[in-house]
């Protein structure tokens, strides 16, 4: 199930990615590129900084295939993609947990602890956006808009305690799933935000 919604993900992920680079007005190949660090960026940052090799994009290259058409696809059908924001939302709520669940069972397996296992968790969650945002000259979304890192650590620690209390890992599969989707529709209906620093220096 797990390897279903991380296709589903990534495929989301990249549609959305070669939109934000369609609205700087990019070519076909600046396009791709921008699908693929959305998609894939996340996982690659985790993997070199727990030192976890091959990436999973050279382990699994019909990845880069997937979200390279899904680039291209995105392209063709973009008039189209207004009407179904609706659905992205939801899909890009079910990647963000699907990416976090499997960053943290990623840092598990690798024998690393809790903590560890939750920051990598996160990074695989949420870095493809923050390098799409960086190399589209924006501000990261993720520091601006409604809950959306902080959805993806609760989601993490769920599932960590989850495990470390004795629950088999589908339920907490599903758990995690269930509450972090549940979590992050709701930060988006009523925009729930972390507290924002604003500081001015002038007197």
């Amino acid at each position: 199930m797990l390897l279903m919604l991380y296709l589903v993900a990534i495929t989301a992920e990249a549609m959305t990615g070669a939109l934000s680079a369609g609205r700087r007005g990019m070519d076909w190949f600046g396009v791709v590129l921008i699908a693929c660090v959305t998609a894939l960026g996340g996982g690659s940052v985790r993997d070199m900084l727990l030192g976890h090799y091959p990436l999973t994009w050279v382990k699994h290259p019909e990845y880069l295939v997937l979200t390279t058409v899904a680039a291209l696809v995105t392209i063709f059908i973009a008039p189209l993609m207004r009407h179904l924001r609706s659905l992205f939302l939801v899909l890009d709520a079910l990647g963000l947990v699907a990416f976090t669940l499997i960053g943290c069972m990623t840092a598990l397996e690798m024998g690393q602890g809790m903590l560890v296992a939750s920051v990598s968790g996160v990074i695989t969650g949420v870095f493809g956006g923050i390098l799409r945002d960086i190399f589209c000259n924006d501000i990261p979304l993720i520091f601006r808009r409604e809950l959306y890192a902080s959805v993806s650590f609760a989601a993490a620690w769920c599932f960590l305690l989850c495990t470390f209390f004795g629950m088999p890992e589908d339920q907490a599969i599903f758990v995690t799933l269930f509450g972090g989707l549940l979590l992050r529709l709701l930060a988006i209906r009523f925009n729930w935000e972390m507290p924002k620093f604003v500081y001015n220096d002038e007197h």
